[in-house]
């Protein structure tokens, strides 16, 4: 039997507010700064296996509640008008923990994290979830990006032959038998 991808569940507008390059953006504009938000998760889910729930509530607005999958491990919960992504969050947790798997609920909110850990999920600061976003990009560009920035060497054959071998080569090469 396989195990369970771990259950990432994130309260959005906290992390936003709780990670200072997105407080910047959503100050300009909060859709850029939602966007930007999960692109990172889809990308840290991916290179840590682990199944995101990234919530949303709709608490002040008119707008119909939805769900939005991007990708196979990545869920995007809007909560229906008058839902706080507290209620969500905690309702997702107890389900989840519920079908066995490892939970981690993602905010810096104090109240919501005496409840998660009442439901026998783990509780991760926004802070610690920079740190640890910050450490994967950090591998990210170790593993891929200097690789193949890396000069390339010649590997020519004249460094590894004598000198006499190398003069037979150079006369065939040049038609001179």
């Amino acid at each position: 039997m396989s195990r369970k991808r771990e259950h990432y569940i994130i309260d959005g507008y906290n992390v936003i507010h709780s990670w200072p390059e997105l407080e910047k953006l959503s100050r300009g504009e909060l859709a850029e700064a939602r966007d930007r938000l999960l692109h990172i998760m889809q990308e840290y889910g991916a290179y840590e296996s682990y199944d995101v729930t990234v919530v949303f509530d709709a608490l002040f607005t008119t707008d119909e509640a939805h769900e939005e999958k991007r990708g196979k491990h990545l869920t995007v919960i809007y909560t229906a008008p008058g839902e706080t992504a507290d209620s969500c969050i905690e309702r997702l947790a107890y389900e989840s923990v519920r079908m066995g798997r490892e939970v981690h609920v993602v905010t810096s909110d104090g109240a919501e994290q005496s409840v998660i850990l009442g439901a026998g999920a783990y509780r991760l600061p926004s802070r610690e979830l920079l740190k640890q976003v910050k450490r994967v990009k950090k591998l990210l560009r170790k593993d891929y990006l200097i690789p193949a920035a890396a000069v390339v060497s010649r590997n020519e054959i004249g460094g590894r032959i004598d000198r006499d071998t190398a003069a037979i080569l150079d006369a065939l090469r040049k038609g001179k038998n």
